[in-house]
């Protein structure tokens, strides 16, 4: 089942961020075209690799939260703060809840999951905490802008794909992400990242651009490493 990318005027970018959207297309049609993303979207993948993926974005979602953390600690109004702030808390409670409902699913339950995150899992999740941490906060702010994005195209291509599905057995994980409230946070992270990259210098502004293409690069990284059952090699 193929996957397309969406109406682009859809996620409010502005300037800067509609370029740098623009520049990471041929990454993001690669991820739409990714085994695991074609497979999850007409029910033909394999729950072992679900169940691989989803705890590995649980190992990803607790050191995201604390990515957002620092990111709200660093944000140069209170709004921002709030907006980062609220976005780690949703990181910990509400998605990982959701993972674990989902893990406990008769489907999913007795199937082996990894007890430790893949090489792709850690390198991604430690180089946003890095840019968060030790970056300025426009950089940080434009390296987490992916996961928000890209998770919410691939929702919303998904979900209209899944619903041509009958008792489709991962409508659930879906439903979540193709929910109109996360296109929504989505939108919010676009637009306070467009407001740092305005208020940013040339230079900053590059590298901003790096900081989100490369985590872009990663979100690639990160599907596919999942559906391949990534591990350490002993």
């Amino acid at each position: 089942m193929e996957l397309s990318i969406l109406d682009e005027d859809r996620w409010g970018a502005g300037e800067h961020t509609g370029h740098w959207w623009a520049q990471a297309r041929d990454i993001r049609e690669r991820v739409l075209r990714l085994p695991f993303l074609r497979q999850l979207a007409d029910g033909s993948l394999d729950p072992g690799a679900f169940a691989e993926y989803l705890q590995q974005d649980a190992f990803y979602l607790a050191e995201y939260s604390r990515a957002l953390a620092l990111l709200a600690a660093k944000a140069p109004s209170a709004a921002a703060g709030a907006f980062w702030a609220g976005s780690a808390h949703t990181a910990v409670e509400a998605e990982q809840a959701l993972h674990g409902q989902l893990l406990s699913d008769p489907l999913l339950a007795d199937l082996p999951r990894p007890q430790a995150p893949s090489p792709t899992t850690r390198g991604y999740m430690h180089s946003l905490v890095a840019a968060c941490a030790v970056r300025p906060y426009a950089v940080g702010a434009a390296a987490v802008l992916p996961c928000f994005w890209i998770y919410a195209e691939v929702g919303l291509a998904l979900s209209g794909r899944a619903r041509e599905v009958a008792e489709h057995p991962f409508r659930r994980w879906v439903a979540e992400y193709g929910d109109p409230e996360f296109a929504a946070s989505a939108r919010g992270a676009v637009a306070l990242v467009e407001e740092a990259a305005r208020e940013a210098s040339a230079p900053m502004r590059e590298q901003m651009r790096e900081a989100f293409l490369d985590a872009c690069r990663w979100e690639e990284l990160f599907w596919d490493a999942a559906h391949r059952r990534e591990a350490w090699t002993r």
